[in-house]
């Protein structure tokens, strides 16, 4: 029988043996926690001109400056009808719903679950989100049914000469 010698031991010999030990542990406990503090730090730093705006505008009590939009003649628009538009601005879709002659309610259109589309639903008189099967009341804008907690954000809407504008978007009230 032909026995080969190793120059590493038996109890030795687990695959291991070219792994230089100096060097392991040059990151230990301090030295991590070290790293962990700086790169906070570091972040901190980065973020302190947004904080710093952010500050300024809460302190200042600046208040947003909602546009005045058009959205359509009250005439062209019949008890249960609905009519799209964007606002505040051409990315945030909006829905106005004309529940009865003279009486109109305007959301958000963005479902406050997952931010899917929300559609009107005439037959049934609700606002649906079909990604996940919500319901939300039309008068109120609150979740009747699915995922979504929280209220569609409701558009301020006046009625002058014949027009219908939106003027504003509600708070969130928690």
């Amino acid at each position: 029988m032909n026995e080969r010698k190793s120059p590493i031991p038996e109890r030795d010999d687990n695959y291991t043996h070219n792994i230089f030990r100096s060097n392991e542990r040059s990151l230990d406990r301090r030295g991590f926690m070290k790293t962990m503090v700086g790169a906070a730090g570091l972040f901190a730093v980065s973020t302190l001109p947004w904080g710093t705006i952010a500050a300024k505008k809460l302190l200042d009590g600046e208040t947003n400056a909602w546009p005045r939009q058009k959205i359509a003649e009250a005439a062209s628009l019949q008890a249960g009808d609905a009519r799209e538009f964007a606002y505040p601005n051409e990315h945030d879709s909006a829905l106005l719903v004309c529940l009865r002659e003279g009486e109109y309610k305007a959301y958000q259109n963005a479902c406050t679950h997952l931010k899917c589309p929300v559609f009107w639903s005439k037959e049934q008189r609700e606002l649906i989100c079909p990604c996940h099967h919500g319901k939300f009341d039309v008068q109120t804008g609150n979740p009747l049914a699915g995922p979504p907690r929280r209220p569609l954000p409701e558009i301020e809407l006046t009625v002058e000469n014949g027009m219908i504008y939106a003027i504003g978007v509600k708070p969130y009230e928690a």
